[in-house]
């Protein structure tokens, strides 16, 4: 019982597992990680400079473009910290406390991008299906009133996430199986009663990632019945040239994800949702900027 006791005490920092099956290639893939970083932080501080400095661009699609490029530089600085220690210099420990701090960001820049994109399809669904509204519907205030309320949502939601995990005592092997800390990989460890954190993951992840996705997926069914309606080919091209970039930001947001799930669900097919979650990461890395 007491060795039960101090097991359960001593979990003071965990164990990120990073890239075990590419051993040998640290220093190439940390390399490549810096370079797309670097590729993110310049591209997407070019678009925030861009948008600022041309009064043209000063619209809500771009305004919402300029509020993802920030969510983006967001998620590369609460990740990238961990990543590089555990690669460059074979520091894969990290605090207890560190780790719930580093959730609580990246999650919370997850929900948001998730909620940038519904904003963003909105727009879209606007601007193509009802034009004649478009400037009294999507003003600057309700654009300011969107992007607060889409941060005030993340935050609620995530906020708790941190409290929940740590009543729980840590009696378990203190290792994560990636190279930051994500709620799903923490809630495996506790030894305690997780059915409120599963209970309360779930909620979450249907109410945001669930309803934004079925909302977006709305949006763009109306937008092609309105493109379908025009009469010129041209025309109907020319329309879905402006959904082309933020499709493909939805495309890889949701659909890398939902992969990762059933693969994680289905651990003993042999699948690793690690490698899916990284792809999406490096893709959208790109994208972005």
């Amino acid at each position: 019982m007491g060795s039960f006791e101090t097991n359960i005490s001593s979990v003071t920092s965990f164990t990120l597992t990073g890239f075990p099956e590419m051993e040998g290639l640290e220093h190439w893939l940390a390399a490549l990680l810096l370079l797309l970083y670097a590729v993110s932080i310049l591209g997407n501080s070019l678009i925030l400079f861009i948008i600022k400095e041309e009064q043209s661009l000063h619209q809500p699609m771009y305004y919402f473009l300029s509020l993802l490029s920030v969510n983006d530089l967001g998620v590369s600085f609460s990740t990238l910290p961990t990543i590089l220690a555990t690669l460059c210099f074979h520091a894969p420990e990290t605090a207890f406390d560190a780790c719930l701090i580093q959730m609580f960001f990246i999650h919370f820049f997850s929900w948001t991008e998730s909620g940038i994109l519904l904003a963003m399809s909105f727009d879209r669904y606007v601007a193509i299906c009802n034009p004649l509204h478009y400037s009294t519907v999507l003003t600057d205030t309700h654009v300011a009133h969107t992007g607060i309320s889409i941060i005030i949502r993340s935050f609620c939601m995530v906020f708790p996430l941190p409290f929940l995990l740590k009543r729980l005592p840590f009696c378990k092997d203190n290792i994560l199986t990636h190279s930051y800390c994500l709620h799903p990989d923490l809630i495996r460890l506790p030894c305690g009663d997780t059915t409120i954190n599963s209970m309360y993951g779930l909620f979450i992840v249907v109410s945001a990632f669930g309803v934004d996705s079925v909302l977006i997926l709305l949006s763009y069914v109306l937008i092609l019945h309105s493109v379908l309606a025009i009469a010129s080919q041209g025309e109907r091209l020319k329309t879905l040239n402006t959904c082309v970039s933020h499709m493909c930001a939805v495309l890889i947001f949701y659909v890398p994800m939902l992969f990762a799930a059933v693969m994680t669900a289905h651990e003993h097919c042999g699948c690793d949702g690690k490698q899916v979650l990284w792809l999406r990461r490096s893709m959208n890395l790109l994208l972005h900027s």
